[in-house]
């Protein structure tokens, strides 16, 4: 299969984002909305924000009800259900189903409000398990997916096609943005669901705590994998919100990579873990390298800021205050 993205358009005649706009974000207690509430209020947006407990986004009539009646000028869809290869193997029916409810719930409900402004965070698990690397947003749907996340990177594949028709079909003003892997605060640490740079945090934080001799990782340790601080990703959605108007999605990442094996000498070293690191290559590595070409994105001006020691530093600084505070 393959696709047709035409080229993107980068300037629109009229101002994409409006200073101080009233800006809807989907998800914004999870690790990306999160950083994103965070940027947004520091440009001066006005950001609006509902619990879940108040407002479930898989529930389409109960979305839609709500965009009209506080009618945002944008849109951040940044809610969704995620999780490590453990998690996406175990329940893939979940990964797939939530999701597509909470994309068609807040797209079509955003459109039907009359929301101007919506941009769709995906994943880069969207693109094939044999991808050229770097990956450009040409690969997609060019090849077989990873098998351990298909489920997932199907919902999130649909979304892009959702907004890409949206715009075909009602010339509406929605762009979708697919991050590479991220990690900061506000990431998951549970080690039934979490990725893989906050659960080797806390492996390596516990294997210290109680002096274990080893620790065993899963797979080779020979994939490699590319990391952005959350941080430097909600400064490339405003970006993008206030500079790119374009059908096809956008990769954000670093542009560099390295391994699981060095990046779990760099943890080791940062939480101060002293002991072996073994690897049990029965368990699954998953795909063999994810490094995105960010060319796009860097032509509209975007540079990451955080470099991944030092923002493995404050991620591991910032669990360490929210599980000191949990005690």
């Amino acid at each position: 299969m393959t696709t047709d993205l035409p080229g993107p358009s980068q300037e629109s005649v009229r101002p994409l984002l409006r200073p101080g706009a009233r800006i809807f974000v989907a998800g914004h207690r999870g690790l990306v909305g999160s950083a994103v509430v965070r940027r947004l209020n520091d440009a001066g947006h006005e950001v609006i924000t509902r619990d879940r407990d108040r407002l479930d986004l898989r529930d389409t009539a109960r979305t839609g009800a709500f965009l009209r009646e506080v009618r945002p000028d944008a849109v951040v869809l940044a809610a969704a259900k995620v999780g490590g290869i453990m998690a996406n193997s175990t329940y893939p029916v979940q990964f797939l189903e939530d999701n597509l409810r909470i994309q068609l719930s807040v797209v079509a409900g955003a459109h039907a409000a009359g929301v101007e402004r919506l941009l769709f965070l995906g994943s880069s698990c969207i693109y094939p398990r044999r991808a050229p690397q770097p990956i450009p947003e040409s690969a997609l749907l060019t090849g077989p997916l990873e098998p351990t996340n298909e489920a997932y990177a199907l919902a999130k594949i649909a979304g892009i096609v959702q907004i890409r028709s949206y715009r075909r079909q009602y010339g509406a003003s929605y762009i979708s943005a697919m991050p590479t892997n991220l990690y900061g605060p506000g990431d998951n640490f549970d080690l039934e669901t979490s990725h893989v740079l906050p659960a080797l945090i806390r492996r390596f934080h516990e294997a210290r705590r109680d002096g274990s001799p080893a620790v065993t990782l899963w797979g080779s340790g020979s994939p490699r994998r590319e990391f952005l601080h959350v941080d430097d990703l909600a400064a490339a959605c405003l970006l993008l919100l206030e500079r790119y108007d374009g059908e096809a999605p956008v990769n954000v990442g670093c542009g560099e990579d390295l391994t699981i094996r060095e990046l779990a000498r760099t943890i080791s070293e940062v939480t101060g873990y002293q002991g072996m690191v073994e690897w049990d290559a029965a368990k699954p590595d998953g795909t063999p390298r994810k490094l995105l070409d960010v060319s796009l994105l860097t032509s509209l001006g975007f540079t990451p800021r955080i470099a991944l020691r030092d923002g493995i530093a404050r991620t591991y600084a910032w669990w360490l205050e929210q599980t000191a505070a949990q005690v």
